[in-house]
């Protein structure tokens, strides 16, 4: 609430200070109309008369108002001048004054530093809250805050200097939310915003561990001769694109270093495969969403991860049925009240609400998920869509309603409300999800779903979109034994570097113009070991490390080693990625695969496009919700698919894996999403059976 409250403060000052620009921009043009007459006036007369001077320019600021006018109004354009929106937050900030100090004294503020100026200006600030005078006196040091903060905040009064209490107390929150977010304060109980040093590993655990950890990883265990070897490994790689690059006809590098690739061409579209296509969905039964639903439980028996948190008999009249409504109710969007009118009184919304309430929770939502992805990889079709190495990480907008913790503006988006956060496998199916706010980075939690996934797919490849390419990301990716691919949209914010000053290239040298800090990464391979070893312990998330990586700071030496070995990491993989059209291909056709896969849980929730709760635990509860309905579509419609390629085939049509690559378990057409939703538990499904395919074959 702190942080989302200042973030909201800081940039309403900021759009309010656009306001005034544009309200002053009259007013500007106006005075600089003055001073042109006046610099006029002074060109026109002679140096030996400046008493006509001084004369003529008195009459024309009279003429203009008067120079105390002139002065008021220069005054007036000045204060907000230079991006100055400091001394606007106050009117923000005084209608949450009160809730922002009484949450600063039930929380208790830490520092990770020794500075513990902004925490003592915070016990100060406190100690003045009920005061009415507009100044405190000077009695604490200012070195938290910056030169314009301080020139805001001090003043002169009956010769002494004083301190604006109303700034004060804004400038203290403002800081207070920003070394949160960097993680140089820390709150005692928490986790999100907890010293994450605590959590580490102590060294002398992390030391047995060490070298099974790196011979897992086939990484030397030494800090020398890892950075020998990282040196190598960008020395082999950069001479080996300088060699291929006159070759390279889809690679130019222009005068100012900067590399443009041509554009890949499209794939050619076999020539049977609309027509087999067609063949496969006239051959796909018609189904009922709520059918799907049913069928799967009977394959599989996800439901039974359902229940009470005691884990006793849910004592209810037919619970599998109930279960089944449920999931479909709040994946859907529909909500309790329109589902429970639509079946003709088979269960009542206050039913649904509370089996959402009190019996489903987000880890059994990912349990029941990982049921039907153990059924899902059984099949042939999966496994020629993808190895199930890879996994594919991005985002997507969902709205919410107004007024909720996690809810803000999106700047891309341009509307309200949060970021569903998608792992899927490239076999299609999702892995994990978080629900996270606008305006998060989201590369944070780009390692997460990899290391939170606990089903029978465990990639360790991750295509990402162009947020995936951060320097800290590459690096804590490297060491945890993760192939970071992430496409790249520009390239007018990468940089290369060298593996020293003296090495150059004779084709591809405008490329590097860094040059890579090697003490740095050996100097701190113990501390990036120690959180390398943590996470795979469990005892920290790499989205914990990456908020506090993700905000500079001077004091932080892990950001400095994570961010350094990153720039190698993401040399190597920029080089690969210019000089390997086949690589470049795959991470399109890769990442392409989960923006097909927001398309279709939109599809999912046709019951409206927005969240209508403000509750955090239920956004993301509803995003695996969808999860788990889209899972089972995919699984019931490979086991369509799979039937009907198998009666195709026994019919003397010719479909070969290269064709069946192409389908996806995507397929709406053949859903039925409306209507009276009433379920028939009494007549089971057919069993799915393993149908070989092209085993045969290939």
């Amino acid at each position: 609430m702190v942080l989302k409250r200042m973030r909201h403060i800081t940039n309403a000052a900021k759009e309010r200070l656009k306001e005034l620009h544009e309200q002053h921009r009259d007013l500007e043009e106006h005075m600089l109309a003055v001073f042109s007459e006046v610099l006029d006036q002074t060109i026109e007369t002679p140096e030996d008369e400046v008493a006509i001077l001084g004369h003529s320019v008195r009459h024309l600021l009279k003429t203009h108002g008067g120079a105390e006018a002139l002065r008021e109004r220069y005054e007036q354009v000045a204060a907000y001048h230079n991006e100055n929106y400091r001394p606007l937050m106050w009117g923000f900030f005084r209608p949450y004054r009160a809730e922002l100090f009484r949450l600063s004294r039930l929380l208790t503020f830490r520092s990770a530093t020794h500075d513990q100026s902004l925490l003592d200006a915070l016990r100060f600030i406190q100690r003045f809250q009920h005061a009415r005078g507009r100044f405190v006196p000077n009695e604490i040091a200012l070195d938290f805050a910056s030169t314009r903060w301080q020139a805001l905040l001090r003043t002169r009064r009956q010769l002494e200097t004083v301190l604006h209490r109303r700034q004060l107390e804004v400038c203290v929150f403002f800081y207070l939310d920003h070394r949160l977010r960097c993680g140089d304060v820390y709150i005692d109980g928490s986790e999100a915003y907890a010293d994450y040093r605590q959590q580490l590993l102590p060294w002398e655990e992390c030391v047995p561990r060490l070298p099974a950890y790196c011979q897992a990883l086939q990484l030397a265990s030494t800090a020398s001769d890892f950075v020998t070897a990282l040196r190598g490994r960008l020395r082999e790689a950069a001479h080996r694109v300088d060699a291929a690059y006159p070759a390279n006809s889809a690679l130019t590098i222009d005068a100012e270093g900067t590399p443009h690739l041509k554009r890949l061409p499209a794939q050619p579209v076999l020539d049977d495969l609309p027509a087999l296509e067609a063949l496969l969905k006239a051959r796909l039964p018609e189904r009922h969403l709520l059918d799907i639903l049913k069928n799967v439980q009977s394959w599989v028996g996800y439901t039974r991860h359902f229940g009470p948190p005691s884990g006793a008999d849910p004592k209810l009249a037919e619970p599998v049925l109930r279960y089944l409504f449920t999931v479909f109710s709040y994946a859907s969007e529909l909500g309790a009240t329109q589902t429970a009118r639509h079946t003709n009184g088979l269960v009542s919304r206050q039913v649904l609400r509370r089996l959402n309430d009190q019996h489903i929770t987000a880890p059994k939502l990912e349990a029941a998920l990982r049921d039907v992805i153990a059924a899902y990889t059984r099949f042939e079709l999966p496994l020629l869509w993808g190895r199930g190495h890879a996994a594919i990480a991005d985002g997507t907008h969902i709205a919410l309603r107004e007024n909720n913790l996690l809810g803000a503006q999106h700047v891309r988006y341009g509307s309200f409300g949060g970021i569903a956060y998608h792992h899927i496998s490239d076999t299609y199916i999702a892995l994990f999800s978080h629900f996270i706010a606008c305006g998060v980075w989201e590369a944070v939690y780009i390692l997460d779903g990899l290391l939170k996934n606990r089903s029978v797919l465990q990639p360790d490849t991750l295509y990402a979109d162009t947020h995936g390419q951060a320097e800290p990301v590459f690096g804590l990716a490297a060491l945890l034994g993760i192939t970071l691919m992430p496409r790249m949209r520009t390239w007018n914010d990468v940089t290369f570097y060298r593996v020293d000053r003296a090495t150059t290239y004779t084709h591809i040298d405008a490329l590097f113009t860094q040059v890579v800090d090697w003490d740095v990464i050996e100097r701190h391979w113990p501390d990036m070991m120690q959180v390398v070893l943590s996470i795979q312990a469990g005892k920290v998330l790499p989205s914990l490390l990456l908020q506090k990586l993700g905000v500079y700071s001077r004091q932080s030496s892990l950001y400095k080693a994570f961010s350094e070995l990153g720039r190698v990491e993401r040399t190597l993989f920029l080089l690969e990625y210019m000089s390997d059209p086949t690589m470049r291909q795959q991470i399109r056709a890769e990442t392409t695969k989960v923006e097909s896969y927001h398309a279709f849980t939109d599809w999912i929730a046709f019951g409206g496009p927005v969240l209508r709760t403000g509750d955090p635990v239920e956004h993301e509860k509803r995003i695996k919700y969808r999860d788990l309905v889209a899972s089972a579509i995919m699984l019931h419609n490979v086991v369509d698919m799979t039937n009907a390629l198998y009666a195709l085939q026994q019919e003397g049509v010719c479909i070969t894996p290269e064709i069946a690559r192409h389908f996806s378990p995507y397929l709406t057409e053949h859903l039925k999403r409306f209507g009276q939703y009433v379920l028939d538990m009494e007549t089971p499904p057919e069993p799915f059976a393993l149908k070989p395919l092209f085993v045969s074959s290939s």
